[in-house]
């Protein structure tokens, strides 16, 4: 297909990159803006297959997170107390940068508060996250600064109006934002720096030879200097040894809800489901414990078993009594692997990577795509 491309096609907007991104997704796009600060006369290109960022930056539910109690008390099962800090930091620095680059304005940042749910059925869970709130408080104090980050506020419950909720843990410190409006700020920064952007474009392999690196797309050849690869769950099919797994989180979301008394972000179950309002509706997504092995794909799509589930969440629990129509559902792939922390690495000369998000993208992907510019060296 380079044959069909004009003389003036080739020389103006395919060739000449020093640096070519694959994926436009949070990631991608924060590395080039990052390489384009730090040196303005290189030449960036983003190359992203889809008509949209195809994994999960345009299909997130928009929490501002860095964790609740539960998740964390797993995310210390998989490595020293040291190792997840860091991680934390990440995420909390991550959700810093984005902010800041974007504004609070822009990405339509609310901090309402995060709250984790447990059911009556989960007295026990919810008494041992619980009596982990103290150690917790100051495990991440020295990391985001305070120390009452989170506390038990059941007193909410019934304000809320849910059913069948007896303990509710606040993390006053979480927020949400508006992923629409942060990824069409975010696009048109970088677009509005000069760097290219270029969809429809899938990237099938990767070539390097002594000067460059070659990537062979369905629109025709590009070559750069440089190679960052930004594809999250799906950097696997470029580069098979990534120790990286995708999860497809659905999603639904209910039509406008007159008077709807939830406000904030919502984790349940671990952090595997999750719901918030936006737009006076209702948006719950996750369930894919139910079915870890069919969620371990990169195809879009939904299931009835997690649909159902959702629904009925939703129906008895969520919104008790109250006849709600689902207006639109959807999914996203996020990246997972055995370890909590996210690769960000040089494969080879020439070749780097920033991938396996672990469900956290919003909040690290912005911080991930600076580290894997401070890689480059041109």
């Amino acid at each position: 297909m380079i044959n069909s491309f004009s003389y003036w096609e080739q020389k103006s907007f395919l060739s000449g990159f020093d640096v070519l991104i694959i994926g436009s997704g949070i990631v991608g796009l924060f590395a080039a803006l990052s390489l384009k600060s730090q040196k303005p006369k290189l030449k960036i290109g983003v190359l992203e297959a889809g008509f949209l960022p195809g994994g999960a930056s345009t299909k997130n539910a928009g929490f501002a997170c860095f964790g609740s109690i539960s998740e964390l008390i797993e995310e210390l099962k998989t490595g020293s107390e040291d190792e997840i800090a860091g991680i934390i930091e990440m995420r909390w620095r991550g959700l810093k940068k984005l902010r800041e680059s974007l504004g609070d304005r822009a990405i339509s940042f609310e901090q309402y508060g995060g709250y984790e749910v447990f059911k009556s059925s989960e007295t026990d869970f919810a008494n041992s996250c619980i009596e982990q709130i103290p150690y917790f408080n100051k495990f991440l104090g020295s990391i985001i600064g305070k120390t009452d980050i989170y506390a038990v506020n059941n007193a909410k419950i019934a304000e809320f109006g849910m059913n069948g909720i007896t303990n509710m843990i606040k993390n006053k410190y979480e927020g949400q934002i508006d992923t629409g409006k942060m990824m069409s700020a975010l696009l048109s920064k970088v677009q509005g720096m000069g760097i290219a952007i270029f969809n429809n474009c899938r990237v099938q392999k990767i070539e390097s030879n002594s000067n460059d690196q070659v990537l062979i797309t369905n629109q025709g050849t590009f070559k750069a200097s440089a190679v960052i690869l930004a594809t999250n769950a799906f950097g696997k099919e470029l580069i098979p040894k990534l120790d990286v797994v995708p999860g497809r989180g659905q999603v639904l979301i209910t039509e406008p809800i007159k008077g709807l008394k939830i406000k904030g972000s919502f984790h349940y179950n671990r952090g595997y489901t999750y719901f918030r309002n936006i737009d006076d509706r209702i948006l719950l997504g996750g369930g894919r414990d139910l079915n870890f092995e069919a969620e371990q794909t990169l195809d879009p799509g939904i299931t009835d078993i997690i649909q159902n589930y959702l629904e009925k969440l939703l129906n008895e629990t969520i919104l008790p009594e109250q006849k709600v129509k689902i207006e639109h559902r959807w999914s996203g792939v996020m990246g997972f692997g055995k370890e909590v922390k996210p690769i960000v690495e040089k494969i080879q000369p020439g070749l780097y990577c920033a991938v396996r998000c672990n469900g956290m993208g919003v909040a690290m992907g912005s911080l991930l795509g600076e580290q894997v510019a401070m890689l480059i060296d041109l």
